[in-house]
C-alpha cells in the first residue's frame, strides 16, 4: 500500500495508493447538496463526540501512519513495525490507543498480535485523506 516517494517528486515520505477511489466533484455545480438525505451532516452530540474522538486519535502523524500502511488489510504487530520504522514498545502504544477508541480491532494467533481497521468508513475516511494531502 505505501509508496516511499523521491524528494524530487515533491511530497512527503510516504504516501498511500487508494484501494477504492473516491470521486471528486467536476464542477461548482456538482458540489450542491441537491438531495439532503445523500448528505448527512452531525447534529447529535453524540455523535459529534464520537467523531472528535476519532479524528483526535487518528491526528497523530505515527497513527495515521499506521493507519495507512494496514490499509485494507490485516498485518501482526511486528510487520507494521517493519513498514513504519518505530520500536515495537512505541507501535504497541499507539495500536492500543487506537484499538481503544474502536478503529482497530485485533486478534491473537498464538505469539502473534494482527490488527486491522474495524470499520469500511474508516478506509474511506482515509482514501478521501490521501486524495486531499497526497495527490497534487
Amino acid at each position: 500500500m505505501w509508496q516511499k516517494l523521491d524528494a524530487q517528486q515533491g511530497r512527503s515520505d510516504y504516501c498511500l495508493h487508494p484501494w477504492k477511489s473516491v470521486p471528486s466533484p467536476r464542477n461548482e455545480s456538482d458540489t450542491a447538496m441537491t438531495d439532503e438525505s445523500e448528505y448527512h451532516l452531525l447534529d447529535k452530540e453524540d455523535d459529534i463526540e464520537r467523531a472528535s474522538r476519532s479524528l483526535k486519535a487518528m491526528s497523530h502523524p505515527l497513527r495515521l501512519k499506521i493507519l495507512c500502511v494496514l490499509g485494507d488489510r490485516e498485518l501482526s504487530v511486528q510487520d507494521i513495525v517493519e513498514h513504519v520504522g518505530t520500536s515495537q514498545s512505541n507501535i504497541s502504544q499507539h495500536l492500543a490507543i487506537l484499538r481503544d477508541m474502536g478503529i482497530l480491532i485485533s486478534r491473537k494467533d498464538a505469539n502473534r498480535v494482527y490488527y486491522r481497521i474495524e470499520y469500511p468508513r474508516n478506509l474511506k475516511l482515509i482514501s478521501m485523506m490521501r486524495e486531499v494531502f497526497c495527490d497534487r
